[in-house]
């Protein structure tokens, strides 16, 4: 299969700038302020854009190295299948997070929520809808019995 490439739209600004104690999911990371700086080509694009209050974002974890296809994740002390977690160290480093838009000024997106690391590239944005994006869950593998801890767990360094 044919290497594919993207280019950054953007950077996304946070106050973490180590990945040790950030929050591990945007649900953990209410009221974290942040914003994004789109590139002036693209500020077209978010015409219409503060009509939402959330956000998909798509990103780039740049300071992620290499891959491990089985891992201990933060929220249990086994080890699983990379695809069967939301550990950064993929075969493909791309972050996915919901955010609350605070409001849009063009280029820039002031923000809420955020669990990303300063400077992060951002590779898309798409609108949240509840219609779409919520589905009722009959299983959560795994996660359940821990997923209440994500509020508390913080992230270390152990995928850089």
């Amino acid at each position: 299969m044919d290497p594919i490439c993207y280019t950054p739209i953007g950077v996304i600004h946070s106050p973490f700038t180590d990945v040790a104690g950030m929050p591990l999911q945007s649900a953990a990371a209410r009221g974290v302020p942040g914003r994004i700086e789109l590139l002036s080509d693209y500020a077209d694009g978010t015409q219409d854009l503060d009509g939402f209050s959330h956000l998909w974002l798509l990103y780039h974890l740049h300071r992620i190295t290499g891959f491990s296809l089985t891992l201990t994740p933060f929220l249990d002390d086994q080890p699983h299948g990379v695809f069967a977690t939301r550990s950064p160290k993929r075969p493909n480093p791309i972050g996915l997070s919901v955010v609350r838009l605070v409001r849009a000024e063009r280029s820039t997106l002031h923000i809420e929520d955020v669990d990303v690391l300063d400077g992060t590239p951002l590779l898309d944005i798409k609108p949240y809808l509840p219609d779409f994006d919520v589905r009722e869950a009959e299983r959560i593998g795994w996660f359940a019995g821990k997923i209440h801890r994500v509020s508390t767990v913080r992230s270390d360094d152990r995928f850089r």
